[in-house]
């Protein structure tokens, strides 16, 4: 159930971000009661299985955070979560004590860059009635009008932390594929809430893109604010307009400096980072063929073998 929201504003705090004080007796949002949207853009980002390094949902809070946006409704969350894996927390508010709720919040961003709304869903993988969830956003999103929604991912992936960042933008809708130029997703196998509510969002018509960003899996204990900033950046692209980088840019650099560090304490870590720069770079070149990524990685393996 979609509750209207206290007045407030989000501080782009992650990963505190996504819990809300929610009165749960509150009545449904009136979408009457909303500003006018001018061409509204809708960006979900989720915590969980889909958020490999925090990429994902830190994407969406720093673009909260700059845009100062403000929370126009929340889902219930005694509906979706399992509160002992999604535990409330308690603290002081004004002071008295209260109980904050994990919960998927919506948000707006008025006045963003390209002459549109950006409407924000900042939420958690739910525990249960994944059906009915995506059906709430989405009858939300038919009510004001959406044109597009993009669904952010993180992955773990053998990608190399040295290099750019991969992100890959896949689309439910066979023309915007051909417009942008996007290959056919290939992925078949367990899927999170990001891919139920992409496909739940192309049945009903609404124009999707999917993007996914690929963290090293060998770096992915820590939030990746490189991972966070190539979203940001995939999303200035898809958008046609520049978003905030703020700090990004110099995390970035600071996380790419820590993770080089450690891997450099450990040969084995070291080897295998070398091995996967060898293979991304290979990539960019015009010999560049599965094949050949494959033949590089037999190397590297032989080469392990060998020393063992």
């Amino acid at each position: 159930m979609l509750n209207g929201c206290a007045p407030g504003r989000v501080t782009g705090e992650h990963p505190a971000s996504s819990s809300l004080e929610v009165n749960l007796r509150m009545p449904l949002i009136d979408i009457d009661a909303l500003p006018r949207l001018e061409d509204p853009v809708v960006i979900a980002a989720f915590e969980g299985w889909n958020d490999a390094g925090e990429a994902a949902s830190g994407t969406l809070a720093h673009l909260a955070g700059h845009w100062n946006a403000s929370s126009v409704a929340a889902l219930d969350p005694e509906e979706y979560y399992d509160f002992q894996v999604n535990r409330p927390t308690i603290g002081m508010s004004g002071g008295v004590r209260r109980i904050t709720w994990p919960t998927t919040r919506i948000l707006l961003a008025q006045g963003a860059p390209g002459n549109r709304d950006l409407v924000l869903i900042q939420g958690i993988e739910p525990s249960f009635r994944w059906r009915g969830f995506v059906t709430e956003l989405l009858e939300f999103a038919e009510e004001i009008d959406a044109g597009l929604l993009i669904c952010l991912g993180a992955l773990l992936a053998d990608s190399p932390h040295t290099r750019p960042t991969p992100v890959s933008v896949y689309s439910s809708e066979p023309a915007l594929s051909r417009r942008l130029e996007l290959h056919e997703p290939s992925y078949e196998g367990p899927c999170g809430i990001v891919g139920v509510l992409t496909d739940s969002a192309g049945q009903r018509g609404l124009p999707t893109l999917s993007c996914w960003a690929s963290v090293p899996h060998y770096a992915a204990s820590a939030p990746s604010p490189k991972a966070v900033l190539a979203l940001v950046t995939t999303l200035e692209r898809l958008l046609g307009a520049e978003l905030p980088h703020g700090e990004l840019p110099d995390l970035a650099r600071a996380w790419e400096r820590n993770v080089s560090e450690l891997a450099a304490s450990d040969e084995d870590v070291a080897e295998y980072v070398r091995a996967l720069e060898n293979a991304s770079d290979t990539v960019g070149s015009p010999e560049a063929s599965g094949d050949a990524i494959a033949r590089e990685f037999e190397r590297y393996l032989r080469r392990r073998d060998d020393d063992q």
